[in-house]
């Protein structure tokens, strides 16, 4: 058991394939850390200021995002500067996970404040190594803030 199993870990991707694939990685990987999912980056926002669908819900802060680019309503971009840009959520680690690959992409999320960029695998058994590794660093070398789900002002 990892000194950081209790760290959550926020999905925000609407495809609900790569999320059971991630979820089901995860499990392979022995990364006992909870996976919550929202589907778009509105959601996403939401959650993390606990508004609308959000407002009445068990909170837990996550300890990193995991971040697709490509969604519906807000794009990830759109939601990564929103984070990116707010001082009570700018601390939490976000991790671009998605499909593209495209010079533009990496660069423009790096200049928004993203932690790391991650293509998705294209086979099961690559993404559980993916997996492996981002627990391994994430959860096992990278000394996070604590998340006790207050807002920190500055």
């Amino acid at each position: 058991m990892s000194k950081n199993d209790g760290i959550v870990i926020l999905m925000a991707d609407d495809d609900d394939d790569d999320y059971l694939l991630t979820q089901k990685a995860l499990k392979r990987s022995k990364l006992l850390n909870k996976l919550y999912r929202v589907r778009d980056g509105e959601e996403l926002v939401q959650y993390l200021r606990r508004e609308g669908d959000f407002k009445d819900v068990e909170y837990e802060r996550p300890g990193v995002i995991l971040l697709d680019l490509n969604m519906p309503r807000k794009d990830g971009r759109e939601a990564l500067k929103e984070i990116k840009s707010d001082p009570n959520l700018s601390d939490i680690p976000v991790v671009v996970f998605t499909t593209s690959k495209a010079e533009e992409d990496i660069y423009k999320s790096y200049k928004l404040g993203v932690n790391s960029f991650i293509t998705k695998p294209v086979t099961f058994d690559n993404l559980i190594q993916v997996m492996q590794t981002l627990g391994k660093y994430w959860f096992e070398i990278v000394e996070l803030p604590k998340n006790d789900g207050t807002k920190h002002n500055s």
